[in-house]
């Protein structure tokens, strides 16, 4: 395996100019974006300091998957950095051959299924966050687009766009919570669960649901969601 190459279930998903660069903006969207995901989980019990607390938690989370099992794989030349839309992601190289090993990402696919659940479970517009989220996982279906090397890749700005107007039509100025759930599950949906069995012939070796290193990032989706829903 080339140097530096990530070898288990912990490894930075982007390369490092891009990481760099995610971290500055959110350094600079901090405002919004504490004020965004304070609203929303306000909106259902969760205290800022808890969420805060979750947002920390699924930025670090992103480096960690969860393996579940292992599928068969065609084989396809192999590169630790891969690039779709525009980002150049750094993915693990293959360990044992012919195998793509299927995980779940902590920060984007545990913390914000956890937290959407919450809200489904004590927000009385569930209705229309299930909508919402409907909307989002066929709009996402339909701009997923296998990448080899890599995973399912989606435009970054298109499952939050898409959430906050969902939220919108369906839970009008209640619009927040609805957000964030349908930016995660519907995305988590739509671009990860209902690809899975393309993964077979994308070639990766760590498919990771809701992963940035694979999947685009769960978590992120929601939380902008909700930044757009309370914007408009």
């Amino acid at each position: 395996m080339p140097r530096g190459a990530p070898r288990g279930p912990v490894y930075r998903p982007l390369a490092w100019p891009f990481l760099l660069g995610l971290f500055l903006l959110l350094f600079l969207l901090a405002p919004f974006l504490l004020a965004g995901v304070s609203f929303a989980f306000g909106r259902v019990g969760i205290g800022a300091r808890t969420a805060y607390t979750l947002l920390v938690a699924s930025l670090f989370g992103s480096f960690i998957n969860i393996p579940l099992w292992r599928l068969p794989r065609r084989e396809v030349a192999q590169t630790p950095v891969v690039s779709a839309f525009g980002v150049a992601w750094r993915v693990p190289l293959a360990r044992q051959p012919a195998r793509t090993l299927l995980a779940v990402n902590v920060g984007g696919g545990v913390i914000p299924v956890g937290v959407s659940t919450w809200i489904l479970a004590h927000d009385a517009r569930w209705p229309a966050a299930l909508a919402a989220t409907a909307v989002v996982a066929a709009l996402t279906n339909r701009l997923a687009r296998p990448v080899k090397n890599l995973g399912i890749a989606v435009p970054a700005l298109a499952p939050p766009l898409a959430a906050a107007a969902a939220a919108l039509v369906f839970a009008g100025t209640a619009a927040a919570p609805a957000a964030f759930v349908a930016g995660t599950l519907g995305t988590l949906i739509g671009a990860d669960l209902l690809n899975l069995h393309k993964l077979s012939d994308i070639g990766a070796a760590v498919a990771s649901i809701g992963g940035a290193g694979t999947f685009d990032g769960i978590f992120l989706a929601g939380v902008l969601g909700v930044i757009l829903a309370t914007a408009l």
